[in-house]
């Protein structure tokens, strides 16, 4: 029996096939285009479910013995579709500037403190409902031909199974979701003007969808006994993926985006979240939630300060470069893309401050590590009040293979850091939630006792903790500091 996980990101869909062990044993990929410009940032997903169908037919006839494909996706994005499912327009990217006003509208009619109360997020315009609301005021043509609502992981569950449901983390993703009935919010809806009809059936993470349909079956060259489920949003799928599945553990995402996930074992407090634009989202254990606080430069910062200042170099010779174990005293701001929580600013812009003619490309490279763990260190205090009980993090994606970045975080954050093996935890956790699905795995436990491996546990080391503490408090006044100054 084989299990497989499809992780279908902002800028490509990938297909991971695993055997009855939790062993990888094949992948697929492709890629789409994002088209941005200044007003936009839009994704035609017509081409994304082509580049579905080209990973699910490279796998397909390969592996006629694959019992289930478990389907996760990145958030937010909507579309509308005809009685077919065919998307009837591109679809906005939660980067799309617009929205703004109607979300302002619905905070005009509800209150923040109401939304943030019922959704678990503090009101803005990435989320689908903003999206949805300015294609009904504006593209009033296509909102009369729409006959549904699609998320990305619905609207592939349907073109496979023929069945619209949507799991609970990602129906969060929408802001008209109400974190505590686990329905849509009548009020939110009502207030947006949008019939809940339209949109996907609510059910709970790792729900099988069905069997793929015939139609599927002969396009894919999957079994027609191959049954489709309905994951999450790939930060959850990326949780269950390192093996977190209670409040004493969190997970470092040390990806192009970096991501610290706590766990909640009951709804935090609401008002601490909305302050700092955290969300709050129903985990795949049943009374569990989970919280998103990010960094949009995490590893992409990485990539920038490579490809500005390496001159060929790799990462590892840029991290050797670097002597010693004190902190640069540099402080850069990794608002490169903006600030995401506890933020939530788009229009910041990064800043590198305590340049001299002796700073050296390695110097840069570390005060970028060092950037980034501050941040998150940030977030982590923004956090303490909301009720998290972590002791520990799981560090999963590419970040978690660098020894000094993660001894770093260790340092700065004052925690033990457990590198995971697995870089690609979304689709790992997909495929474990999958195999609970088709009976491969009794439970959630015992999967993570297949596919989670851990490599290397990095403990804190207090003189450096105080020394980084020191340049810590400094980092705290950088963005108000520079952030009048940019526009």
């Amino acid at each position: 029996m084989k299990i497989a996980g499809l992780d279908i990101g902002t800028t490509g869909c990938k297909l991971t096939v695993f055997d009855e062990s939790g062993n990888q044993v094949d992948k697929a990929y492709r890629d789409y285009p994002v088209c941005r410009s200044a007003g936009t940032h839009e994704i035609d997903l017509s081409a994304l479910l082509e580049s579905v169908y080209a990973v699910l037919h490279e796998l397909g006839p390969k592996y006629p013995d694959l019992k289930g494909i478990g389907v996760t996706s990145f958030g937010e994005t909507c579309v509308l579709v005809d009685g077919a499912g065919t998307p009837l327009h591109n679809a906005m990217l939660y980067t799309d500037p617009r929205g703004a006003e109607e979300c302002a509208e619905l905070v005009h009619k509800l209150g923040a403190a109401r939304i943030a109360s019922i959704t678990g997020l503090a009101p803005h315009e990435m989320y689908s409902i903003s999206k949805l609301m300015w294609l009904k005021k504006h593209r009033p043509e296509v909102w009369d031909a729409a006959r549904h609502i699609h998320l990305i992981e619905d609207l592939v569950v349907r073109h496979l199974t023929g069945r619209a449901q949507i799991d609970y983390s990602l129906a969060s993703r929408t802001m008209a979701f109400d974190i505590h009935t686990l329905t849509w919010s009548k009020e939110v809806l009502d207030a947006a003007g949008i019939d809940p009809a339209l949109l996907s059936e609510p059910v709970p993470t790792g729900t099988p969808a069905g069997t793929v349909t015939p139609e599927a079956a002969q396009r894919t060259g999957l079994s027609p006994a191959c049954v489709i489920v309905s994951v999450s949003h790939d930060q959850v799928a990326a949780a269950v993926g390192a093996g977190a599945f209670d409040g004493s553990v969190a997970v470092d995402g040390a990806g192009t985006v970096e991501c610290l996930t706590p766990i909640y074992d009951h709804i935090p407090d609401i008002e601490v979240m909305r302050k700092g634009f955290f969300s709050v989202v129903p985990y795949v254990v049943p009374g569990k939630y989970v919280a998103y606080a990010f960094s949009y430069t995490g590893g992409a910062l990485m990539q920038w300060c490579m490809e500005t200042f390496g001159k060929g170099e790799t990462n590892e010779t840029m991290e050797r470069a670097y002597h010693g174990d004190a902190p640069t005293g540099l402080l850069v701001l990794p608002h490169f893309a903006g600030a995401a929580t506890p933020y939530m600013d788009t229009g910041s812009k990064g800043a590198i401050l305590g340049l001299t003619t002796s700073t050296t490309p390695a110097e840069l490279y570390r005060a970028c590590m060092e950037g980034v763990a501050y941040e998150m260190r940030l977030n982590y205090e923004a956090l303490l009040g909301s009720g998290i009980r972590f002791e520990r993090l799981h560090a999963t994606g590419g970040g978690a293979r660098s020894k000094v970045w993660m001894q770093m975080k260790a340092d700065i954050l004052n925690l033990p850091i457990t590198a995971l093996r697995t870089v690609d935890a979304g689709t790992v956790g997909s495929a474990m939630l999958t195999g609970v699905a088709v009976g491969l795995f009794t439970d959630l436990r015992e999967a993570a006792g297949h596919m989670v491996q851990e490599m290397e546990t990095y403990y804190p080391r207090p003189e450096l903790h105080r020394a980084y503490m020191v340049i810590y408090e400094r980092y705290k006044g950088v963005y108000d500091a520079v952030r009048p100054l940019v526009r």
